[in-house]
């Protein structure tokens, strides 16, 4: 048997296909079969320091889970990184944050990278391996959690925020919500902007791929 990748959503739905999509998307992308399974009690993901620590005991147990169910890798799917530590103590597989796997992609691809999240200031663990090549950290208007990025104007705001980052002189685009996947908005930013644009999801099943041998 192939070996798979698990991937941990922190958004909680009764949908499978929607809780599948991150894991669809990483096997489109590099032909890795993935598993995906959501936390419970999460119905607008992780948008503040409190839903991400009610986050942490629960990416930790279904991070057991996944490994026991025989999963080579596991992607935290989430550019917080939330547990991210104590995920890695407490499995014996690979675990990648998509926080900080987007911010290592993107370091390969420009010297000004410019972040774009739903909260004001980039996830701590992207500006951490980020260092001087941060450029700068925006919010769509109107998004405050990943849930808003679905509605009618999620990418029009979306596309806005990126482009003020673009003449602020950011060279590279970081996507720091994996909701920003679920929206398929990279092709439109590159498309439209003409710059990289690191998709979090995407940058932690290239991880993945490494980390599963």
């Amino acid at each position: 048997m192939i070996a798979h990748i698990g991937v941990i959503r922190v958004l909680t739905s009764d949908d499978a296909l929607a809780v599948a999509a991150h894991g669809r998307a990483i096997e489109e992308r590099y032909g890795i079969p993935a598993v995906s399974r959501c936390i419970p009690g999460q119905p607008h993901g992780i948008h503040d320091d409190e839903s991400e620590r009610r986050a942490e005991t629960e990416i930790v147990a279904l991070a057991r889970e996944l490994a026991a169910d025989g999963a080579a890798a596991l992607v935290i799917s989430c550019a917080a990184d939330p547990a991210l530590e104590r995920t890695r103590e407490a499995v014996d597989v690979p675990v990648i944050g998509a926080g900080s796997a987007a911010a290592a992609v993107a370091l390969g691809l420009g010297s000004r990278v410019g972040v774009l999240g739903i909260r004001d200031q980039a996830p701590p663990a992207v500006r951490a391996v980020l260092g001087e090549r941060f450029a700068g950290a925006v919010r769509p208007r109107g998004v405050h959690r990943t849930t808003d990025l679905l509605a009618p104007e999620g990418p029009a705001a979306v596309l806005e925020a990126a482009a003020g980052l673009v003449e602020a002189g950011a060279d590279t685009l970081l996507l720091a919500c994996t909701g920003l996947n679920t929206i398929g908005i990279r092709p439109l930013l590159e498309d439209r902007l003409g710059v990289p644009v690191v998709d979090p999801v995407l940058a932690a099943g290239l991880m993945a791929s490494y980390g599963r041998g």
